[in-house]
């Protein structure tokens, strides 16, 4: 099967081709002033050759599909003036032509180029462990279950999950992140990103081709097809506009010939001046080419828009909803604050985190490690926050009997003698004879007010102390929803299943507009559509999984922290490869910036043509100019386009 000729390839080809048809060109006119008109009559049809070759080519196929383009339209107003003795200004058109589809193909390959050049970052071989030994081998057989080595400063050339070693990694190639990524055993790894100090073996866990790096260049390669609503109303009407143009060429040769007593040659060459003016190049390029160099740019950092309607649709935006866990908060529950029973195991409430150095905090500790030693038995999100605490302050668990979950209040254990109970202040309450202290109700109510979940712990019947579990805001969230409103966002709301109070807390730091809370994955929907009809098109924001009715119902659904995640990827319409929601802000500010310049090109290109058609039927310019201010007009909403290549945002 042929393979296609890569994109530099075709650039190449079509200059060279142009090139060929300037010298022809050059020639044929040195050899008829010289007296010479066979040898000019050769050199012109070299020239008509070379630089109408590609356009004949396209023609033809279109043809053959029952279809018209602009390919034909520049062939037969060539062929039209040659007819007529101009075959100079015709072979003018047709290398201007030619080279402003040089010009296309070299910006549109250097999208693609800035977004393949990423697979170039993965590596060719690996240093695969097989028995023991060291064996290179290429990437792109590597199997999963295999085990890699990856040296300081080498390429990670494989999806994966650590096994051995530690380092820092550098991922800002696929997530746009330039702060390294601390990595150590059970972490995820990803093909391309930059090994930093340390060695890592790795096994991998997907093959070379289906890879996160290989899923993003096949997202942006569809997305360069896919086609935002305007251009693909003008591609739709581009063939009857075109068969339009012919017959008005046609008739604006009949019209003045036959009625009007001009000459042949006279209406013929006024009538392929107007063919040429009058055909939408300029028009049909002027999208696309934005588009994909907003596409582009918005891979390079993380950004990953599915197609141009989705980049349009995200233009007009003026809701975003949130989802809160993992996304507004990191998603992996912390202990943020321990306070111990006056009369029991410590005389105030404690932050956590700090050195145990007076008798306080030495019985904080001791609660601590009762409590980890009945959650290590457990599976639940809040008990592996207890037990992370733990282990962080290098706290010795005992061992733990008997245990028991009662789902929907806690677990409780025997440790060394003794019942000790972990659960909801509720359950607590009610299982244990003693009352619980004020003092305590009132810190419980204040880390409630924080956004935290206290849970309570009970020791032989007795209330002991609480601790205070919280996921943490992520760094940056609140510049992040800021830097939204500064772009005409109008209302931010969060959508959640947590209860409302701790919701409330979150949205009270992050300054949202609204809360929505403990809704069901299906009730998003609902409130997605009451913040549309309230407040205009609406962006959800969500982790890609459980969020995704929300993602499919939205204008635009966004997933965030991609990196790895299938239904992320298949679910949103705009995906941010890594945590940072500041990314979102940079791709707000391309989709408006595209939009801008989508409109730039549509008046500029719109104004030429218009003016040039009533240059032309008014006869006060010749074919020669009309070709320039066509092919020129052509050429600027290109460049125009490719400005956002280099957006940085603001």
């Amino acid at each position: 099967m042929p393979t296609a000729v890569p994109e530099h390839e075709k650039w190449r080809a079509e200059g060279i081709s142009a090139g060929l048809c300037l010298v022809a060109l050059l020639s044929g006119v040195a050899l008829e002033r010289l007296g010479s008109p066979l040898g000019s009559s050769a050199a012109g049809v070299v020239a008509y050759a070379a630089g109408g070759w590609s356009a004949a080519r396209r023609s033809a196929a279109a043809l053959r599909r029952l279809e018209l383009d602009v390919d034909l339209l520049m062939v037969v107003a060539a062929l039209g003036a040659a007819s007529v003795g101009h075959w100079i200004e015709g072979a003018i058109l047709l290398f201007l032509f030619a080279t402003g589809n040089t010009l296309q193909t070299y910006a549109f390959g250097r999208t693609r180029r800035s977004i393949r050049a990423l697979m170039d970052l993965r590596p060719e071989d690996a240093s695969v462990i097989v028995e023991g030994e060291e064996v290179r081998l290429p990437v792109v057989s590597l199997l999963p279950g295999q085990l890699v080595r990856v040296r300081p400063g080498d390429r990670i050339p494989v999806d994966g999950a650590v096994e051995g070693g530690r380092s820092s990694v550098d991922e800002s190639t696929l997530t746009g992140e330039p702060v390294p990524v601390r990595k150590e055993v059970g972490a995820p790894v990803f093909a391309g990103t930059l090994n930093g100090s340390g060695s890592l073996d790795i096994r991998v866990t997907r093959a070379a081709d289906d890879t996160a790096l290989a899923r993003v260049i096949k997202l942006v390669e569809h997305a360069r097809e896919a086609r935002a609503p305007t251009q693909g109303w003008i591609e739709s009407v581009e063939g009857t506009y075109a068969g339009g143009v012919l017959v008005a060429s046609a008739l604006a040769v009949l019209l003045p010939w036959l009625v009007l007593g001009w000459s042949f040659d006279a209406a013929l060459y006024r009538a392929m001046t107007l063919l040429v003016v009058a055909s939408p190049c300029a028009l049909v390029i002027s999208i696309p080419a934005t588009i994909v160099s907003a596409v582009a740019n918005g891979a390079r950092r993380g950004v990953l828009f599915k197609g141009g309607a989705h980049l349009d649709a995200l233009a007009s935006v003026r809701v975003v909803a949130v989802d809160k866990t993992g996304t507004l908060t990191e998603g992996r529950p912390e202990v943020a604050g321990i306070a111990v029973r006056t009369d029991a195991l410590s005389a105030e409430p404690v932050a956590a985190g700090r050195i145990a150095t007076d008798p306080g905090e030495e019985r904080e500790i001791e609660l601590l490690r009762l409590a980890a030693a009945v959650e290590s038995l457990s599976e639940h999100p809040l008990g592996d926050a207890i037990r992370r605490a733990a282990e962080a302050r290098g706290i010795e668990l005992p061992a733990a009997r008997d245990f028991q979950s009662l789902a929907g209040r806690g677990v409780q254990a025997e440790v060394e003698g003794r019942l000790v109970r972990v659960g909801r202040p509720s359950w607590i309450g009610t299982s244990t004879s003693s009352s619980t202290p004020p003092e305590l109700e009132r810190w419980m109510s204040m880390e409630e007010r924080r956004a935290a979940t206290p849970v309570m712990v009970a020791i032989d019947d007795r209330s002991a102390g609480a601790l205070a579990i919280a996921d943490r805001i992520r760094p940056g969230a609140r510049a992040a929803l800021d830097a939204l409103r500064r772009q005409g966002v109008t209302h931010v709301a969060i959508l959640t299943g947590d209860d409302e109070d701790t919701a409330d807390a979150v949205a009270t730091e992050l300054g949202v507009d609204s809360v929505h809370a403990e809704l069901l994955p299906e009730d998003k929907s609902r409130v997605l559509e009451s913040l549309r009809r309230r407040h205009g098109p609406v962006a959800m924001i969500g982790d890609g999984v459980n969020d995704a009715p929300a993602l499919a119902s939205a204008d635009v659904g966004i997933a965030i922290g991609a990196v790895g995640t299938d239904v992320a990827m298949e679910t949103a319409d705009l995906v941010l490869m890594g945590d940072d929601l500041g990314a979102l802000s940079h791709g707000l500010g391309l989709a408006r910036r595209a939009r801008a310049i989508v409109r730039q090109n549509l008046v500029f290109a719109v104004s030429v043509m218009g003016t040039l058609v009533a240059l032309a039927l008014a006869g006060q310019i010749g074919l020669t100019a009309g070709v320039i201010g066509h092919e020129g007009s052509t050429v600027v909403v290109v460049f125009n386009g490719l400005r956002l290549l280099a957006h940085r945002g603001t």
